[in-house]
């Protein structure tokens, strides 16, 4: 379980979309023994390859070891849960025919209390968390356009992070994404809540629309700072200190992305099922159980739950 990270290590990305697509094709591009995942649209990429785009850069690559099923892709050394959270019950099916002895997984999932699906079939100490700050679109099967790459944090699971975590974190940033270990997990993740919660919300909340309209719109992009500020005062509550600069940080982010769609909101508008209770239930249960207020995030909660009720009911009119 404690043997060091390989340094040609074998990897399973489990999700094709934008997060599994565009960090597994920087890894496979860097030469690493990467196998993908892939149940819908697996045609085509067998076809075409997997595309990415960038502000800086685009590539592709031609031929990826593509897949339907985990038991095809076998025991690896590292493995990308990039599924969204809400296909966490798919992971207990999944996740066993990719476990040596020695595995690690990654999950890449937003949101609190993600990582506990993994340990449950994994168990605890295999598992770490990425807190990926990057501004990316999957625009068909195998296609990313990437227009803020910004950085991934990762962490171990319940621990500080060890060498294992290290040299992966080394992995990422050798093969061209920006990646830093942190020792504390569960404040990063409190972190991402505070662009998360506000800009994927208001996107949904506010009729559909992209973040520069945020960003434009006095009234929104006042109710987005008042969110990150119950955000940060809830994560207090918590042990976990962020400095209110970071608010500033997230808006200075948010302004390099120009019209992004968030992909809470292009999940809402495909149809597809939300991280609901990830990204804003869970939140505002752990504000309520120390006692902190959350008006706003309790009023967003809500808002993104009607407008998933009535989008259901208005399929079922058709």
């Amino acid at each position: 379980m404690n043997a060091p990270f390989p340094a040609k290590p074998r990897i399973a990305i489990v999700g094709s979309g934008a997060l599994g697509i565009y960090y597994g094709a920087y890894l496979a591009r860097a030469g690493h023994d990467v196998h993908f995942l892939v149940r819908t649209g697996r045609a085509a990429v067998l076809a075409r390859g997997l595309r990415v785009k960038t502000p800086t850069e685009k590539f592709q690559l031609k031929k990826v070891p593509v897949y339907g099923s985990t038991e095809e892709i076998g025991p690896c050394d590292l493995v990308l849960v990039a599924l969204k959270a809400t296909s966490n019950d798919a992971l207990k099916k999944l996740l066993p025919p990719l476990l040596g002895p020695s595995t690690l997984l990654l999950t890449l999932q937003n949101g609190l209390g993600v990582e506990e699906p993994v340990a449950e079939v994994a168990g605890p100490d295999r598992v770490m968390g990425a807190l990926c700050y990057i501004a990316c679109e999957r625009r068909e099967p195998g296609v990313v356009e990437c227009r803020f790459p910004g950085v991934m944090t990762i962490g171990k699971f319940g621990k500080p992070a060890g060498d294992r975590t290290h040299a992966v974190a080394s992995m990422f940033t050798k093969a061209g994404v920006k990646c830093e270990a942190q020792d504390n997990l569960e404040e990063m993740r409190w972190r991402k809540l505070v662009w998360n919660v506000p800009f994927n919300g208001l996107a949904i909340a506010a009729g559909g629309v992209t973040t520069d309209v945020i960003m434009a719109d006095d009234g929104l992009r006042t109710l987005a700072r008042r969110l990150m500020e119950e955000v940060v005062e809830t994560a207090a509550k918590f042990g976990h200190v962020i400095p209110r600069s970071f608010i500033d940080l997230q808006f200075e982010r948010t302004a390099k992305m120009d019209a992004y769609r968030p992909s809470s909101l292009i999940d809402f508008e495909y149809g597809k099922e939300l991280e609901l209770e990830e990204i804003w239930g869970e939140p505002v249960r752990r504000a309520k159980s120390v006692g902190a207020s959350v008006p706003r995030m309790e009023m967003l909660y809500w808002l993104i739950r009607h407008r998933l009720a009535a989008r259901k009911n208005t399929k079922k009119k058709r």
